[in-house]
């Protein structure tokens, strides 16, 4: 019986891939066989500890600095063929900074820019090989987000671009989809995760009465990229344990 969820053969990046979501996503197609690339921010791979959530092992690694669309132009194709581009980059300014200039150009140039500017890159690529992108988004996207107004913009802004791309791309063969997690323990999150007031407090808003892993997004990324998601396009998948509802 053929087995959908088989990425033996094929190539993915990661873009975010260094830490948290974005690396539970490059390991969860290491696993099904894939050769994974990531991206990150810093110099090496050595440089990322592992209790951050950062395990590159197994995986390829290239410094790209994604909030300079000259790095991204810049940066070297991880391989000869790509088959999935998963675009997880992302970053926050805590303590009403986006509500100035630095703060709010970093977020934006960072989690909606690079989105654009990555899959232009990897355009050609994807369009050879029927291949497919999905772009981590956040639920933060659906609703209002007291005190990151780049953050939520941005990521409205994604679900958006995900739409837009998936309609404007079919035509070449390309699906393009995305997810969008709800509270997922990460680095990012650390000012609910590690406040135990805000935790509980989070906690109790989640039907599920858990918060997400970066596991949990690898499934939806994983169900995206495969055969089985076919006829999806320019959807954005909500994963968040019902948040949001």
């Amino acid at each position: 019986m053929q087995d959908d969820t088989d990425f033996t053969g094929r190539k993915v990046l990661v873009v975010g891939g260094s830490s948290g979501i974005g690396n539970g996503i490059a390991h969860g197609f290491r696993a099904r066989g894939a050769t994974v690339h990531v991206w990150g921010t810093r110099a090496s791979a050595a440089d990322y500890d592992p209790a951050d959530g950062s395990d590159l092992s197994g995986l390829g690694y290239t410094c790209v600095d994604v909030g300079d669309p000259d790095a991204i132009e810049a940066a070297p194709m991880p391989f000869d063929q790509l088959d999935v581009l998963v675009l997880c980059q992302g970053t926050v300014v805590y303590r009403r900074g986006e509500f100035e200039r630095p703060g709010w150009d970093r977020v934006m140039s960072v989690n909606l820019d690079s989105l654009m500017h990555c899959g232009r890159k990897f355009h050609g690529q994807l369009a050879a090989s029927k291949g497919s992108i999905i772009i981590v988004s956040s639920i933060s996207g659906l609703k209002a987000n007291v005190g990151n107004p780049a953050y939520a913009a941005s990521k409205a802004g994604a679900i958006s671009l995900t739409k837009t791309l998936g309609q404007a791309w079919a035509r070449d063969g390309i699906r393009v989809n995305g997810l969008a997690p709800g509270l997922v323990d990460t680095k990012l999150t650390k000012v609910t995760t590690e406040n135990p007031k805000r935790r509980e407090g989070a906690l109790a808003t989640i039907p599920q009465a858990r918060m997400g892993t970066p596991a949990d997004m690898a499934g939806a990324a994983i169900f995206l990229a495969s055969p089985l998601a076919a006829y999806v396009t320019g959807h954005t998948l909500v994963v968040d344990g019902g948040l949001s509802l």
